[in-house]
Order: C-alpha cells, then sequence, then structure tokens
C-alpha cells in the first residue's frame, strides 16, 4: 500500500464521518420540522372540529364547504413546500459540507502522513545509494510533541547511527588487517627466497623452500581475495569511466590458458566505477572458466551496451554444473565437490568477490548451466555515456 492510497483512505474516512454526522443532522432537523409545522398549522382532528362547529352555525352550503377544502389543501401544500425546501436546501449544503470535509480531510491526511513520508524517504534514499554507507550519515529531524512517530523516528536514527559505527569499524579493521596479515606473509616469501638461492644450499633445502613458496602463495591469494571482498562490500571511493571492452580485452591478454580456444567478441560498454575492481571482477570470471574448463575446450568473452546496461558475458565449455548448485557458487568458501582442472584447489572467493563488486557498483550477476556442461555467466552494470 502506498503513500496516495492511505491519504485518499483517510479523506474517505474523514470525509464520510462528516457525511454521516450532516445527514444525522438534516433527518433530526427534518423530523422536528415536520412536528412543529404540526402544531402550528393544527392537526387534521382539530380541523375537522372546527368544520363541524361552522356546519352548525352557518348550515352546510356548498361554498363554505368548498372554502374549507382549499384551505387544507393549501395547509398541505404549506407543510409539503416547507419540507421540501428544507430537503432540497439541506442536500445541498449537506453535499458542500462533504465537499469541504473530503478537503480538510485530506490536509488532516497529508499533515499526519508526512512525518512517516519523511521517514520512508530517508530509508528508501539509503538503500538507493550506490556504497553500503553512502548515505548513513542521514538522520531524520522530526520537530513537535513526542509522539510514537517521532519515537520512530528517534529510534531510526539511532540504528543508522550504530549501522554507520559498524560500517567504519569494519573498514578500519580491513585497512589494518591489509597491513598486519600481508607483511608477515612478504617477510616470510622473502626469508624462503633468500635460503633456497643461497649459494651452497642444499637440493632438500630447495625443494623444502619451493614448498613453503607454494603455501605461502596460496595464503597470500587467500587474504587478497577475502581483503577485496571485504572491501567490495562497501562503498566504492573511486568512480571513473572505465570501458569493460578495455578491461576484458587487457585481461584475455594477461591470462594462461594455451590450451583453450579464445573467443573475444568485444564491442563497447562503458560504465563507471572503481577500475581496479572491475578489473578484479573480469579476471576472476576468466580464471573461473580457465580453471574448470576441460581439455581442448574453449572460452567466449562477449561484451557490448544494451537497454541502458554495459553488459559482461563470459561463457567457457567444462564439467557439467546442476542447476541447483549454481548460486551456491556465489557464497564465500563453497565450491563443487569436485577437483580442479588445473590440479589445484580454489577457496570458493572468485564468484563471491565477482557479485559483491557488482553489486557495489549497481548491477547483476546472473549464471546459467551450459548444455553439455560449463557455465554462462553475465553481469549488467549501468551504462555510462
Amino acid at each position: 500500500m502506498n503513500r496516495w492510497t492511505i491519504r485518499v483512505r483517510l479523506t474517505v474516512l474523514y470525509g464520510g464521518l462528516f457525511f454521516l454526522a450532516g445527514a444525522v443532522l438534516l433527518g433530526v432537523t427534518y423530523l422536528l420540522m415536520a412536528q412543529r409545522l404540526d402544531r402550528n398549522l393544527t392537526d387534521p382532528g382539530d380541523l375537522a372540529l372546527r368544520n363541524e362547529q361552522v356546519f352548525e352555525r352557518f348550515g352546510n352550503p356548498e361554498v363554505i364547504k368548498q372554502a374549507i377544502l382549499n384551505a387544507q389543501a393549501e395547509r398541505e401544500q404549506l407543510r409539503a413546500d416547507a419540507l421540501n425546501s428544507l430537503l432540497t436546501q439541506g442536500g445541498i449544503a449537506l453535499l458542500g459540507v462533504g465537499v469541504v470535509a473530503g478537503a480538510f480531510g485530506w490536509l488532516v491526511a497529508g499533515r499526519a502522513l508526512q512525518p512517516l513520508h519523511r521517514i520512508t524517504d530517508t530509508a528508501r534514499r539509503i538503500a538507493g545509494a550506490d556504497g553500503a554507507r553512502a548515505a548513513l550519515h542521514e538522520r531524520i529531524a522530526l520537530a513537535g510533541p513526542r509522539d510514537e512517530v517521532k519515537e520512530l523516528a528517534e529510534t531510526f536514527n539511532v540504528m543508522l547511527e550504530r549501522l554507520d559505527r559498524s560500517f567504519d569499524g569494519q573498514r578500519r579493521f580491513v585497512a589494518n588487517a591489509s597491513h598486519e596479515l600481508r607483511t608477515p606473509l612478504a617477510l616470510n616469501r622473502a626469508l624462503v627466497e633468500l635460503a633456497v638461492t643461497r649459494p651452497g644450499a642444499a637440493a632438500e633445502t630447495k625443494q623444502l623452500g619451493e614448498s613453503l613458496l607454494t603455501v605461502n602463495e596460496r595464503h597470500e591469494r587467500l587474504i587478497d581475495g577475502l581483503l577485496t571482498l571485504a572491501d567490495a562490500e562497501n562503498e566504492v571511493a573511486e568512480h571513473s569511466p572505465v570501458d569493460l571492452c578495455e578491461v576484458a580485452d587487457f585481461v584475455l591478454d594477461q591470462a594462461k590458458a594455451p590450451e583453450l580456444e579464445v573467443v573475444r567478441q568485444l564491442a563497447p560498454a562503458p560504465t563507471r566505477g572503481d577500475p581496479i575492481l572491475l578489473e578484479r571482477l573480469v579476471q576472476n570470471l576468466v580464471e573461473n572458466a580457465v580453471r574448470h574448463n576441460a581439455p581442448g575446450g574453449w572460452l567466449a568473452i562477449t561484451t557490448q551496451a544494451a537497454n541502458g546496461w554495459a553488459v559482461l558475458t563470459v561463457t567457457n565449455t567444462g564439467p557439467v554444473v546442476p542447476a541447483y548448485e549454481v548460486e551456491t557458487l556465489f557464497q564465500p568458501f563453497r565450491r563443487l565437490h569436485r577437483e580442479r582442472v588445473d590440479g589445484g584447489r580454489g577457496f570458493g572467493l572468485g564468484l563471491s568477490i565477482v557479485r559483491a563488486v557488482a553489486m557495489a557498483h549497481g548491477g547483476t550477476v546472473r549464471a546459467e548451466p551450459r548444455e553439455g556442461g560449463g557455465l554462462e555467466i553475465t553481469v549488467a552494470l549501468p551504462q555510462h555515456a
């Protein structure tokens, strides 16, 4: 139920109450007026008694009888005219009162719903903001008595303040984690590389060092994915013109898939956003398509602008993906229960980052399983001219 429906219903309610009260008042006035006319013009019993007295005194000539009948008719006509005039004028007045009551009810309903409209508009503006906390600094300032609506606004303000503090704390945590987690891993990598490349290092030491470097690299990729996911779910700090066509072309040039056939159908697809995050989005899609592909398979990527959206589509061959498991691929740390084609194991963050980046830019992601195996993933972002 929208605001106009509520306002119309309140207006009808106010107008209906006034109209009902006016109708009752008109009916009571009609009854009282009829009784008053009957008393002033006498009732039929008294008139009949007077007729008998006149007949006894003057006889019963036809002229007197006709005059009496005419007097009775004029009395009835006078009474009917008075009551009809009351009904006509009262009906017009009642109609005018109904119109005035409707207008008054419309104004009263609008004034009563104005605080609720302000709360609704603020909530809609915050929900439609580009970033997760882009509008959390807004507050609802309602003046007037402390009633239920004002308490609702204050409760809403308290909720916004807590959400704002929570997002600030999350951003500080991401910044601190980026430094505290990456620095030790970089130091470990440097020490291991130094030990492996040292002259006279034993073969066992070099083999152990390579294993440690592999583990360290996996940890770096995991931390980098987690930090990217957390950063993508926050507000996008930079909005620059980005063409998905150029990003996809660059990512494909850097991709390592010599055993796959790569098909490019790249048309201009301009949008706005963070170039680093959008490059990571395309990179994750391409890497996912390569890792989940089949030997001798193919990978196709297309970009285009359609109906106000910049659309990126990545299609690949590969193992059959059940339709009921497609949505789980976008959840963090959720993977299909099968080994990667390249023999490695991922962390289940690739498509989670893709969805987070797309949503942070006001876009959508849709994945559909291909007949015969593989996926077709489509990303749609708001187009920028």
